[in-house]
């Protein structure tokens, strides 16, 4: 597959040759860049590495920048690039994959060791995490913040309703016996919302092991067609549609939105990202229990799928400066550095030392929620493109259609075949393209 395009908002354009400026020199040092998308308290863990990392390599220091949101960082990104300003190293979100695949602007990860001299043992980092993010069994980013979705429960509400407050529902059909009897109990109007319900939606795919996606989800080739129009997308969303009839489900919005719901203690459950745990147990006054995703029975397991990001590094680097950047890639694997971004933010350790570490310490067994949220990517198969999760060139719009379709059909406008068939073209339209333009 050639690797010399992007698409942005579904338009193609070339990349012009570029070269990483020389590396500033001051006081000795070789000067990286690194620009990020970590706001708020996770941008206060990555200073506090970046401060370290500099201290403990005086040879070295790196600069890191925010850059806005992951979608403001990709197209910062691609602006720079194309004016020869880009930083050494970048972060990009996990629907970027695909585009930073194709776009001949970086480094993939597993030559850099053998660039400065090195050899390197990548068995050391959690297999369903490199598998996102490797290419023809290679792993061309590292790894960095990584997350799955889960189950978020009230346990006091469970109690009010008389359900268990220990026993979360497995099962869409259990889940909706539970809503019943927590509606029937006035202790809430509403019982469940999403956070991500586009990415909730292909969590279903991958954890029930379906494809998303054509050419093995966009890992066998380029991913040309959408397949989520099919008859268990339109179950996935029906379910939801008719959830939503019965006020069990609540549609909360885009990312984020729907937390505070829950911490409010307006909805009972909620299916977010493990990386909101840590907020959530700090902002809420109740007991929160977590599970893994409800599943609908007569299934196939697949396996919850990844995401967050992780980083790439912009080609064109002089040694000097690689050898930097090889130096922080390798310092974000130490058991230290892991589990201190782990338990500052809430996103997984990607080194399986980092994982003994806590499980030492008993971290794990101190709070189960945080156990759940490390099994949920642990327990389930690694053999399937479709349990291994879906790439594609226009990921991020083909996520807006997603969403505009599950808005559709639990408003009742359209019904939830209509409406992923009518993301599916869109979607489509968009795939073709992209791969015409990486032919």
């Amino acid at each position: 597959m050639k690797r010399r395009n992007w698409l942005l908002t579904g338009l193609a354009w070339a990349l012009a040759v570029y070269l990483v400026p020389q590396a500033a020199l001051a006081a000795g040092k070789v000067e990286i860049t690194w620009w990020h998308a970590m706001s708020g308290s996770n941008g206060k863990v990555v200073d506090a590495i970046v401060k370290d990392f500099n201290a403990a390599h005086p040879d070295f220091e790196l600069k890191a920048l925010y850059t806005g949101s992951y979608e403001e960082t990709l197209t910062k990104y691609i602006t720079a690039y194309r004016s020869h300003t880009a930083p050494n190293i970048m972060q990009s979100y996990e629907v970027g994959t695909q585009t930073m695949l194709s776009s001949g602007a970086i480094i993939p990860v597993y030559q850099i060791p053998a660039k400065v001299g090195e050899t390197w043992d990548w068995a050391q980092y959690v297999i369903p995490i490199t598998h996102y993010y490797e290419s023809d069994g290679n792993l061309w980013s590292m790894p960095f913040n990584s997350s799955t979705a889960m189950l978020y429960y009230n346990k006091d509400l469970f109690a009010k309703a008389g359900l268990d407050p220990n026993r979360p529902p497995a099962t869409w059909e259990e889940l909706e016996a539970y809503g019943k009897k927590l509606l029937e109990s006035g202790a809430v109007k509403h019982v469940l919302s999403f956070g991500w319900p586009d990415w909730m939606f292909e969590q279903m795919f991958a954890v029930h092991n379906q494809l998303f996606a054509d050419h093995d989800n966009g890992r066998s080739g380029l991913a040309t067609k959408v397949l989520f129009n099919s008859e268990f997308g339109a179950k996935v969303v029906g379910t939801w549609a008719r959830l939503a009839k019965e006020d069990i489900f609540i549609y909360g919005g885009p990312e984020y939105n729907a937390n505070s719901a829950f911490q409010s203690g307006q909805i009972a459950m909620l299916l977010q990202s493990t990386s909101s745990l840590r907020g959530i147990a700090k902002g809420s006054s109740f007991q929160v229990g977590t599970g893994f995703l409800p599943r609908f029975e007569g299934y196939p397991r697949g396996n919850s799928v990844i995401g967050g990001a992780s980083l790439w590094v912009t080609k064109g680097q002089s040694k000097e400066q690689l050898r930097a950047v090889w130096a922080f890639l390798k310092y974000l694997g130490q058991p230290k550095v892991a589990v201190e971004w782990h338990k500052g933010t809430g996103y997984f350790p990607t080194v399986n030392s980092a994982v003994q570490e806590l499980l030492g310490e008993g971290w794990f067994s101190k709070d189960q929620n945080y156990l759940t949220a490390f099994l949920q990517i642990l327990s389930g198969r690694r053999d399937t493109a479709a349990a291994t999760g879906v790439r594609m060139g226009p990921f991020v719009q083909v996520r807006e259609f997603e969403r505009t379709a599950i808005e559709k059909a639990v408003a009742g406008q359209l019904s939830p075949q209509a409406a992923l068939d009518e993301a599916a073209r869109k979607a489509n339209q968009l795939l073709a393209d992209f791969a015409q333009m990486n032919r």
